[in-house]
C-alpha cells in the first residue's frame, strides 16, 4: 500500500509564483528519488472553523494564502530514501522557502485505502 507525506503552510499570496517554482524544482527531484507522484494545491475555499481549522493550524496571516500538499510513495522504505536524500541534496538545501517553515504542519501517513 503506499505511503503518503501531507503538509499544511501559509503562503504570502504574494509568493504565490515563488512557491510554484519551488514546488515544481522540488518535485522533480522527489520524483527521481523514487515519489509516485507530488501533488501541491493553492487555498480556494478554505473556510474558517468555530474551534480549529487550516488557518489556525499554521497561524495564517491576512495576507497568506493555505497550501495544502502531498507527496506518494509506492512504501514507507521508499519515502524513508527519499527522505534521506533530500536532507543530503545540497540543491534542495540552497532551495529558498517562500514561507516561514516554522508554521508548516507535516507528518507521514499509511494509506488505509484508496477508492
Amino acid at each position: 500500500m503506499t505511503y503518503i507525506d501531507g503538509f499544511v503552510a501559509a503562503v504570502p499570496k504574494a509568493n504565490k509564483e515563488a512557491y510554484s517554482e519551488m514546488a515544481r524544482q522540488a518535485a522533480t527531484m522527489f520524483l527521481e528519488w523514487g515519489a509516485t507522484r507530488v501533488v501541491e494545491n493553492w487555498e480556494d475555499d478554505v473556510a474558517d472553523g468555530k474551534v480549529t481549522d487550516f488557518r489556525r493550524a499554521v497561524a495564517a496571516k491576512a495576507d497568506e494564502a493555505i497550501v495544502f500538499s502531498w507527496i506518494e510513495y509506492p512504501d514507507k522504505a521508499t519515502r524513508d530514501v527519499v527522505q534521506k536524500k533530500m536532507m543530503e541534496d545540497p540543491e534542495m538545501g540552497a532551495m529558498q522557502m517562500p514561507f516561514d517553515m516554522g508554521r508548516l504542519i507535516y507528518g507521514g501517513f499509511e494509506t488505509l485505502f484508496i477508492a
